[in-house]
């Protein structure tokens, strides 16, 4: 729970604050851009909701907070949390969601599930909380948990485990999930099932990988997001731990695939047209190859 005794000065006043426990992991920032911004270091609140949907998404960027930094002591506050839980997992579109509660043993990663005939996938690990245990009960469990690369791990043991999903990752990864039930292997596209496509994108990890569904959304771990304040595309010269060559030649990989929806692990989510995304592709390949 975040504590007065540790709110950060540069919060403006009001009902929410942040305290100095922040991670700057920016999952707040891209839940509620509207009450939160970047301090350099810290997360803070830069203006107070004005409205109730602004509350809401403060307070759902409250819930998904790895390490609870974020303190709201407005009237009914715990009241309208545990009203606002039941936001949870957040519907994007279609049958795909945001699962919240991102983990600290991530870095506050984002986390996704997809709701399908064909049987549940969960996207990466948010934290093992009952709340999301019941809920993905209730949709209908989960069969197979995918995972992006070796560090965005976190409570994906739990929940395989609980419901006896079957584990995906890249060989070249298996140092975060060594007991995984489906091995990658390799850099070409593998089909799991008829519109499930892990695409190896080494370069992040040697075993990074992204995963393709229904040619809509691609799930991009820590290889691409998407910059609100530059309005492009963009990816992390400087947390790429294996080889920035290799990332370069995994984005281009991309472009033959058709996808509108960039989900990553970190970084902001986005939209685009099909075309739109092939266009904003190309343009950061050729600023990540002047990057060195």
């Amino acid at each position: 729970m975040a504590n007065l005794d540790k709110i950060l000065k540069i919060n403006v006043k009001g009902e929410f604050f942040v305290d100095s426990t922040c991670i700057d992991c920016d999952a707040c920032r891209q839940i509620a851009p509207e009450v939160f911004a970047d301090s350099g270091g810290y997360s803070y609140v830069y203006s107070q909701p004005k409205n109730e949907v602004e509350k809401r998404k403060a307070i759902q960027a409250l819930i998904s907070c790895p390490v609870g930094a974020i303190g709201f002591i407005g009237e009914d506050s715990k009241f309208l949390i545990s009203s606002v839980i039941n936001d949870f997992p957040i519907l994007i579109e279609d049958d795909v969601f945001y699962c919240g509660f991102n983990s600290e043993k991530s870095f506050g990663a984002n986390s996704y599930f997809i709701k399908n005939p064909k049987g549940n996938w969960l996207i990466d690990s948010p934290r093992f909380v009952l709340h999301l245990v019941k809920k993905f009960e209730s949709m209908g469990g989960v069969k197979y948990i995918f995972l992006s690369h070796r560090d965005d791990v976190a409570d994906a043991g739990k929940f395989a485990s609980h419901f006896g999903a079957s584990v995906i990752i890249h060989k070249d990864d298996l140092t975060g999930f060594r007991n995984a039930d489906i091995v990658i292997e390799g850099e070409k596209p593998v089909e799991i099932v008829s519109g499930f496509v892990v695409i190896p994108t080494p370069g992040h990890t040697r075993g990074h990988c992204v995963l393709l569904y229904k040619d809509k959304f691609l799930f991009t771990g820590d290889h691409l997001w998407w910059d609100r304040d530059e309005k492009h595309l963009d990816a992390g010269r400087d947390v790429c731990w294996y080889s920035w060559e290799k990332q370069i030649e995994s984005m281009e990989k991309l472009l033959g695939f058709d996808f509108e929806w960039i989900l990553p692990g970190h970084g902001q989510k986005v939209k685009l047209s099909k075309s739109d995304v092939k266009i904003e592709i190309e343009k950061l390949v050729k600023r990540m190859k002047g990057w060195g």
